[in-house]
């Protein structure tokens, strides 16, 4: 076993599973076109529809179970701190963590400025 970023064991994701269950799906899909792509009993069976079928879904089975993979695997925990682009959007000032509280009063720079007196008047 790998040891990850904070020096504990890692799990390591085999390539076993996903071939295994590939192939077992593919000869599947492959034998079912063979037999109903004949068009009856009395016909040969259709091996190049077959092999065809086989390689189209042990490529698109094993795609899929390899991003499923992928997906499962958590994130190392150092990484939901966050600082710079990744801060906590409840921590920045106007962020999601000030939904619903209210702003404090702006102040207005020209009502707090004296008024010049008019020298006519």
């Amino acid at each position: 076993m790998a040891n990850s970023s904070t020096g504990g064991p890692q799990k390591r994701n085999s390539v076993k599973a996903p071939l295994i269950f590939s192939a077992v799906l593919a000869l599947i899909a492959g034998v079912a076109t063979m037999i109903f792509a004949t068009g009856g009993a009395e016909k040969e069976l259709r091996f190049d529809l077959g092999l065809i079928a086989v390689g189209i879904a042990f490529i698109a089975s094993l795609l899929v179970s390899s991003l499923l993979l992928m997906t499962e695997k958590p994130n190392p925990e150092h990484l939901s701190q966050g600082s710079g682009v990744h801060r906590s959007s409840a921590k920045i000032p106007g962020g999601a963590g000030n939904v619903g509280k209210p702003t404090p009063p702006a102040a207005d720079p020209e009502a707090e400025a004296p008024r010049p007196t008019d020298p006519t008047a």
